[in-house]
């Protein structure tokens, strides 16, 4: 397979592009683009918001009524204030009142939404005064989906509810998953990160709005390990980037009687997007990028070198190896034919 591969690069017409990765050559390779489902780049960023809580429409509100007057509205003599429990704000943003009809308070805070409430009384019951207590609704919290002990629907404390903070509500990300990814789904759009970026970064710390979904999952991008290694396996990402040298790693390292240390190599493919005449991108779809671990120069650009998901690890096998299993099979051959003249022998 090896010898089958670097032919291609003498060829006139080859099938696809071989290259020696060398440290020389390590800035033009890593100026190509990446492949494969790459974490998406784009987070938001750390802000700050309201320390009390607004009412968006689904909230549930009580509203209490005092009023000392006689023969009021709203009261009766035996009690001199009035509980109307659980009015819920609609779609429009209102909630009803009596002799008052509707009432704009979605986006106020409970206290401001006291006053307009309070204002608007003042027709028909001029000495009332007002209490409000909020009941948020399912579009006045956040989803957490998955990946944590605790998932479910949190309401937000404040405007100021972070995402560390509904991480910490939801009892933590779960110590099962292997490189968790924070995915926020917002208005249609989505977001991700790894938890460990998020984590050792404060501008990370996004402020969530109502309505926002949070999954975290497992790191869904693998590499394939093949060959001449101790594992040969679907590996998932441990990490956001790993170099040649760690999947060498995690698929076992090369078996020692079996590789070629000077025929590692990394299969990749490309988009017809991505290709270029130029040397700032590969010209073929079908790549073969090539080490010798032999040598330094080979062994440092490997730790240069960044693996893709979907690539393919490719550890070769020796000559020797090769060699060395066909005298197997040729002893095995005679020993079972010197085995057949006994018994024949026997007889």
């Amino acid at each position: 397979m090896q010898s089958e591969i670097l032919a291609q690069a003498d060829k006139e017409n080859p099938s696809f592009q071989v290259v020696e990765v060398t440290r020389s050559n390590m800035s033009l390779i890593t100026s190509w683009p990446p492949t494969g489902p790459v974490l998406d780049s784009r987070w938001l960023g750390t802000s700050a918001g309201a320390e009390q809580s607004v009412i968006q429409a689904g909230d549930l509100v009580d509203i209490r009524i005092w009023d000392s007057q006689e023969n009021s509205l709203l009261t009766n003599a035996a009690e001199k204030s009035t509980v109307l429990p659980n009015v819920q704000v609609d779609a429009d943003g209102a909630i009803f009142l009596p002799y008052v009809d509707e009432v704009f308070i979605r986006g106020l805070t409970p206290a401001s939404a006291r006053k307009r409430i309070q204002e608007k009384l003042e027709a028909i019951v001029p000495t009332a005064q007002v209490q409000v207590s909020l009941t948020e609704g399912r579009g006045n919290a956040i989803e957490m989906v998955s990946g944590v002990a605790r998932p479910g629907s949190f309401p937000m404390p404040s405007r100021n509810y972070k995402i560390f903070g509904l991480i910490a509500d939801a009892g933590g990300i779960s110590p099962t998953l292997k490189n968790p990814l924070v995915r926020l789904i917002r208005q249609g759009s989505t977001y991700e990160i790894s938890a460990r970026t998020l984590m050792e970064d404060g501008r990370y710390n996004t402020l969530l709005l109502p309505g926002d979904s949070v999954i975290i999952e497992e790191d869904y991008r693998t590499f394939t390990g093949i060959g001449a290694s101790s594992r040969q396996t679907l590996v998932n990402f441990p990490k956001d980037e790993i170099n040649a040298l760690e999947a060498l790693s995690l698929i076992g390292g090369l078996y020692d009687v079996r590789a070629d240390p000077t025929g590692v190599m990394v299969l990749r493919e490309y988009t017809p997007q991505q290709l270029s005449r130029s040397a700032s991108r590969p010209n073929m779809q079908q790549v073969v990028f090539t080490f010798d671990m032999t040598t330094a120069d080979g062994l440092f650009a490997a730790r240069k070198f960044q693996i893709y998901p979907d690539d393919v690890v490719l550890a070769t096998e020796s000559p020797l190896a090769g060699l060395q299993t066909l005298l197997s099979i040729v002893n095995s051959g005679v020993t079972t034919t010197q085995r057949s003249v006994a018994a024949a022998n026997a007889f």
